[in-house]
């Protein structure tokens, strides 16, 4: 690096945090800091291996990177446990990343990996702002990486062959990479979260979550929202968005929570492929923003195309949404523990919090005459929330369905209404 050390660079030129395991694959990252060189930028190479010496020379050790989480590395490695190795890198990585960003001593990282180095890597990029250039390529990419993104903006780029030595294809691959993250790390202009264009930057952020079944509800309640000054971000409640959401409310980015698509948690109970994880509707409560919470969409278990569907599931209700999605209907009994995760989940809140419950409907297809209609189900979820839901938190019934104007109104009323609250307007 032509630069002093860990990243004070002499000239124009961005830094460029190459992280890696530089015992096993210390010449690919070498060759791949190399070439972000060759590609106008200077790079920093960090080595977060535990096993025998680096192939390569680093710009910061591996002793280095443990210390700066307190970690003793030596002595780690002498127990010669590689899991408990990996798990000590994927914590500290994260602290020494963090310092160097916040110090502006890096602008970009990028990193190559099979299963020990995406876990550590990603887990220092996951620690780094929304925004702030993070490429990975690894060997998982193109498999389940909701693990390793957990809801951050990390680009994972499959490596195709393995990170083992300089071949054509990985040649290639690796040229990509450090082709794509110096052009990330030339536009990237640090600012704050959410920045848009002007007149934007100082519109408070309202999280909400929605799905295919409450786009009407909550486009119209978006609509009254940004009227009253705000601007709201919607996440797709798809596991990933709802993770993602969950992410950024702990992060303080939002000062409320338009939650009316919980469905997540049907898929989280049941089991199927679009689960948010057990702390889906936990941040909200923790970070004590007001929030709007309903039941919307918890009808429904999402599978991928019918042969998909496990075979314990063959005499339940099914309604094809496309050739690659298969939705399963609740149970009532199912329906019954998703009313009472709720309420549980939300009687947890530390701020103002207000269920709505729309009896008509908590989804396009319960309604009378749709595929999902089935008024025990929804009884089921109804009386739970209501039986569970501590009395000190407002539950609003509505004689609509979600979808309906007067249900994404009362919401909206709702939302503002607490908001007006806390700015002491009321």
């Amino acid at each position: 690096m032509q630069s002093s050390p860990l990243g004070h660079s002499d000239s124009a030129r961005k830094v460029i945090a190459v992280l890696g395991t530089l015992d096993s694959k210390g010449r690919e990252h070498q060759w791949l800091a190399d070439l972000i060189r060759e590609f106008g930028h200077d790079s920093l190479l960090i080595d977060v291996g535990t096993g025998e010496a680096p192939l390569v020379t680093p710009d910061v050790s591996r002793e280095e990177v443990a210390a700066a989480a307190g970690i003793d590395l030596s002595a780690l490695m002498a127990r010669q446990d590689r899991g408990e190795c990996v798990s000590a890198m994927a914590e500290a990585a994260p602290v020494l990343l963090s310092r160097l960003v916040e110090e502006g001593r890096i602008q970009g990282v990028v990193s190559l990996g099979g299963g020990g180095g995406t876990a550590i890597a990603t887990a220092a990029m996951r620690a780094l702002p929304l925004g702030f250039p993070k490429l990975m390529v690894s060997t998982l990419a193109s498999g389940n990486t909701a693990p390793y993104l957990a809801g951050r903006d990390i680009v994972m780029v499959p490596a195709v062959v393995d990170v083992s030595g300089l071949n054509r294809i990985s040649r290639a691959i690796f040229r990509e990479a450090a082709a794509a993250i110096c052009g990330m790390v030339d536009r990237f202009r640090p600012s704050r979260i959410g920045e848009g264009t002007q007149g934007e930057e100082d519109r408070p952020l309202i999280a909400a979550s929605m799905f295919g079944n409450t786009t009407r509800c909550v486009d119209a309640a978006r609509g009254r929202l940004e009227m009253a000054g705000y601007e709201v971000l919607v996440f797709h409640a798809t596991g990933a968005g709802g993770r993602t959401m969950e992410s950024l409310i702990a992060d303080g980015l939002f000062e409320a929570v338009l939650d009316v698509t919980t469905t997540e948690w049907a898929d989280e109970l049941v089991g199927g492929i679009l689960g948010a994880g057990p702390s889906r509707l936990e941040a909200a409560g923790l970070v004590g923003i007001p929030a709007v919470v309903a039941p919307g969409c918890l009808d429904m278990v999402n599978f991928g195309a019918p042969e998909t569907v496990p075979s314990r599931f063959a005499d339940r209700t099914f309604y094809r949404h496309n050739p690659q999605v298969t939705l399963m209907r609740t149970t009532p009994e199912e329906c019954a523990q998703l009313g009472r995760i709720l309420a549980e989940k939300v009687n947890a809140y530390t701020g103002p919090v207000r269920v709505l419950l729309p009896l008509g409907g908590i989804s396009l297809l319960t309604a009378v005459g749709q595929p999902f209609y089935d008024p025990e189900a929804d009884d089921a979820l109804f009386s739970a929330i209501r039986n569970y839901l501590d009395s000190r938190i407002p539950c609003i019934e509505i004689d609509a369905a979600i979808n309906d104007p007067v249900f994404s109104d009362a919401c909206a009323d709702a939302l503002l209404a607490m908001l007006a609250d806390r700015a002491g307007l009321h």
